[in-house]
C-alpha cells in the first residue's frame, strides 16, 4: 500500500508525486494512458524523421516557476534551448513586431513601429523588474499567498496602489492605447493574452499579456531539447529516483471514499489500489467531482457550482514536417519560436468574438510554432518541424467562414479548417504550402483523445477569465487544493493558478496533504506519548 496514490501522469500529477517522494511519502502514480505526460508529450507521428510536439511546446512559465526550478531537472536530463528571438508578430505590410531576449532590442524594434513605443516597452519591462518576483510568488503558492502578497502589497504601493491595480485590470486593448502609439508593442501583448480565452476588451487582459511578455522578455520562451517528452522523462526519472513509480495504461474510475474520507481508487480493471495517506486528482473538476466520486460524497452546493464551470476554447492544431525554413515575408519573423498570426487588434477582437458566438472564426488568430528554429534536434538540418494552432467554440452553431464548418469534425471538417490555416500562414509566408512534406490534423476531439484532461482541447483547465481565477478557481471557496472529502487533493489546472505547465498546481496540492499530516500527528501526539509512556512503564 502507498502513502499516497496521483490519479494522472500529466506535469502536474509527477510534480505533486515528486514533492511528496522528497517528503519521504511512498507514492503510486496511475496513468490512464499508454506514456505519461499528459499534453507535455512529443513523437515522430508525422514523419519519421521530424519530432513534432503533441500539444504544448514552449515553457515560459516551466523555466520560471520556482517550484520547476526546485526540481533541479537538468540533473535528470532536460536541456532548454532557445530560438534567437522568442516572440514575432509579423505585420501585413512587411513589418515584423519582435520580442527579443535582449530588452533593449525589443524596444529598438518597437521604436521603429512607433515613436517612442520602445521606451513605453522599457516601463513595463522596468515594473517587472520591480515587481515580477513577487507576482511569480503570488502566482505559484498556495492561497492566500501572505510572504509574497505582503511583499507585492508593499511594492505596489510604491509603484502607485490603485494606479497599479488599475494597470493589471485594464483590458490589453485600451494597456495598447494609452502607452503605445504604434501596433507593435500592443499585438505582442494582446497576442500573448491571447493564449487563453480572453478578448483584447476582456479585464485583466493586460495582466496576463504582460505576464507572458515579460516572462519571454527575461527568461525567454524555451522548449526541451529533443521535444516534450524530455521534460516529462525528466520528472519521472527524478521520481523513480525517489522511490516512486508511474503506472501508465491504468485508469482510475473511482475514488473509494467511506464516511468522508478518500481511502484510494479503483481501477477499469476492477483492482483497488489503497492509499494510507491520500490521493491527488491531476484530472479536471468536471472529471472529479460527480464522475470519479459520487454526488452523494459532495455538498449539494458543489453540484450546482460545476453546472456553472467554464471550460476555456476548444483548439484546433496542425504539425506539418516542412522540407525548408518557413519564408517569411518579415525577416524577422524567421528568428522567432513563437509566432502569432494577426492582421491587427480589430482581427483578434473578431476573432474572439467569433468564438464567443460559437462560430468558428473566418480568419483565424494562429499561434504558430518553429521548433527546428528553437532546437536543430528537431529535424534534419536545412528543414523545419512546425505546427500551427487556433481557437474555436467548444459548441459550434455556425461557420462565419464560407466552408459550412459544423463542429462535428469528420473529414470534410479538418479539411476545410486545416486549409484555412494553411492559408493564413501562406498570406504572410509566400510558398509555404510547397514546403510541407507531411501534416497531422488534430482536431479538438483528437486532442481531447490524447488528454482526457483537455475537453475538446481546452489547454487551460477552464477559463482564464477572472470570474474562474484566484478564489473563484474551479469555485468560489478558498482558492485551495483541499476538497470536500478529507484526504482527497485537486491537483490539475482546474485549481488555483490555473492552466500552463508550472507545476504548481501539483506542488499545492501536495504541499496540502502534507500540512494535513502534519495536523493529524500534532492532534494524535498526546494520545501517542501517554500510550509510550504506558508501554515503557517497568514491569
Amino acid at each position: 500500500m502507498a502513502d499516497v496514490v496521483v490519479i494522472g501522469a500529466g506535469p502536474n500529477g509527477l510534480v505533486a508525486a515528486n514533492v511528496l517522494a522528497d517528503a519521504g511519502w511512498s507514492v503510486e502514480v496511475l496513468e490512464a494512458e499508454p506514456v505519461p505526460g499528459g499534453a507535455v508529450r512529443s513523437d515522430r507521428g508525422v514523419h519519421p524523421d521530424y519530432v513534432n510536439d503533441v500539444c504544448s511546446s514552449f515553457y515560459p512559465l516551466g523555466i520560471a516557476s520556482p517550484v520547476m526550478r526546485a526540481m533541479e531537472l537538468e540533473r535528470y536530463g532536460l536541456r532548454w534551448k532557445h530560438a534567437p528571438a522568442v516572440v514575432a508578430h509579423p505585420l501585413p505590410d512587411g513589418r515584423c513586431a519582435l520580442l527579443e531576449r535582449d530588452v533593449e532590442r525589443t524596444a529598438a524594434n518597437l521604436d521603429e513601429l512607433g515613436k517612442g513605443d520602445g521606451e513605453a516597452w522599457l516601463r513595463l519591462y522596468r515594473l517587472w523588474e520591480s515587481l515580477g518576483e513577487d507576482v511569480l510568488g503570488l502566482l505559484f503558492t498556495p492561497f492566500p499567498p501572505v510572504k509574497s502578497g505582503a511583499s507585492l502589497a508593499l511594492k505596489a504601493r510604491a509603484a502607485g496602489g490603485l494606479r497599479l491595480l488599475r494597470f493589471l485590470l485594464l483590458p490589453v486593448r485600451r494597456l495598447g492605447e494609452e502607452e503605445f502609439t504604434g501596433q507593435g508593442g500592443p499585438l505582442l501583448l494582446a497576442g500573448s493574452a491571447l493564449h487563453a480565452d480572453l478578448f483584447p476588451e476582456s479585464a485583466a487582459s493586460t495582466a496576463f499579456g504582460w505576464l507572458l511578455a515579460m516572462l519571454g522578455q527575461q527568461y525567454g520562451w524555451p522548449v526541451p531539447q529533443g521535444g516534450a517528452s524530455e521534460l516529462t522523462t525528466a520528472l519521472v526519472r527524478r521520481l523513480e529516483a525517489k522511490g516512486g513509480t508511474v503506472r501508465c495504461g491504468t485508469r482510475v474510475t473511482e475514488v473509494i471514499v467511506r464516511d468522508g474520507r478518500a481511502l484510494g481508487v479503483a481501477t477499469e480493471s476492477g483492482e483497488k489500489v489503497r492509499a494510507s495517506r491520500a490521493v491527488l486528482a491531476d484530472v479536471s473538476a468536471p472529471d472529479l467531482y460527480g464522475q470519479l466520486v459520487a454526488w452523494e460524497h459532495l455538498p449539494a452546493r458543489l453540484r450546482d457550482d460545476m453546472r456553472r464551470f467554464q471550460w476555456d476554447f476548444a483548439t484546433f492544431k496542425v504539425d506539418w514536417a516542412l522540407s525548408g525554413p518557413i519564408p517569411w515575408s518579415s525577416p524577422e519573423a524567421r528568428r522567432a519560436g513563437t509566432l502569432h498570426l494577426a492582421s491587427g487588434m480589430n482581427a483578434l477582437t473578431d476573432f474572439a468574438a467569433q468564438v464567443a458566438t460559437r462560430r468558428v472564426p473566418a480568419e483565424p488568430f494562429a499561434l504558430l510554432g518553429q521548433m527546428t528554429t528553437a532546437d536543430s534536434s528537431r529535424s534534419p538540418a536545412g528543414t523545419e518541424s512546425a505546427w500551427a494552432y487556433t481557437h474555436v467554440p467548444q459548441i459550434v452553431e455556425g461557420d462565419a467562414g464560407p466552408d459550412g464548418i459544423t463542429g462535428a469534425w469528420d473529414e470534410r471538417d479538418r479539411t476545410a479548417m486545416a486549409a484555412r490555416l494553411e492559408a493564413l500562414v501562406e498570406r504572410y509566408a509566400p510558398g509555404f504550402g510547397d514546403l510541407i512534406t507531411a501534416r497531422r490534423v488534430l482536431s479538438p476531439h483528437t486532442l481531447q483523445n490524447h488528454d482526457a484532461n483537455l475537453l475538446n482541447g481546452a489547454l487551460n483547465g477552464g477559463t482564464t477569465a477572472i470570474h474562474q481565477q484566484l478564489v473563484f478557481r474551479p469555485t468560489p471557496g478558498t482558492g485551495r487544493p483541499e476538497t470536500p472529502v478529507a484526504g482527497l487533493y485537486l491537483a490539475s489546472a482546474s485549481a488555483h493558478p490555473g492552466g500552463g505547465v508550472h507545476g504548481a498546481c501539483g506542488a499545492n496540492a501536495a504541499q496540502a496533504a502534507l500540512r494535513a499530516q502534519g495536523r493529524l500527528r500534532r492532534r494524535l501526539a498526546p494520545g501517542l506519548s501517554a500510550l509510550q509512556r504506558t508501554l515503557m512503564r517497568p514491569r
